[in-house]
């Protein structure tokens, strides 16, 4: 899959490209829309982008979590080259490196809250100007209809690509709006 990005300012356009795609079985999960007006967003019925992937939460809580594993093994090295063990055995040293490992992580989670997603810095500029980003994911199959309908939207533009999400990502997410959408 390869994710596309746009820029608009007109939220009304934004909800029938939407509607358009969503006809040519590009499914919800693959659409998305960054604002910071996420009340006009959710008030057009548009897929907007969780506030959990708004911050840099997860890139932050993994390098920390990689930072915490290196500190672990340190601490444990040490304790190994220490006649410590021989005392106080392998248990109270293994508990440490995994409060160690859980307590970078987590202060790799907290810092990345304070700062935006890496991959959406790019839109600071355009988001406080008022308008919004439009996000498509397509696979290869589907970029034809992406292009069929920005043709009847000269006014969505370009404004490059990304890495997209996983495709069982998009996948689980549709079987969980089917489920939740599924009335007995």
């Amino acid at each position: 899959m390869k994710r596309y990005y746009f820029i608009e300012d007109n939220l009304d356009d934004l909800e029938l490209i939407e509607r358009e795609l969503e006809a040519r079985r590009v499914v919800t999960p693959q659409i998305h829309v960054l604002s910071q007006d996420d009340a006009a967003v959710q008030e057009h019925r548009l897929n907007e982008v969780p506030s959990f992937l708004k911050k840099d939460v997860v890139r932050s809580g993994e390098i920390g979590a990689l930072i915490g594993l290196a500190v672990a093994i340190i601490a444990i090295a040490a304790a190994a080259m220490t006649r410590l063990l021989e005392t106080m055995g392998w248990v109270p040293f293994i508990f440490f490196a995994i409060i160690l490992l859980g307590f970078f992580t987590w202060e790799g989670g907290l810092f990345g809250i304070q700062t935006p997603n890496n991959h959406f810095r790019r839109f600071e500029e355009a988001l406080r100007s008022g308008k919004h980003v439009f996000i498509v994911d397509v696979e290869k199959d589907q970029e034809a209809a992406l292009k069929d309908v920005l043709a009847a939207h000269p006014d969505l533009k370009p404004a490059g690509t990304g890495i997209s999400a996983p495709r069982w990502v998009v996948i689980c997410q549709q079987k969980w709006r089917e489920f939740l959408n599924w009335a007995p």
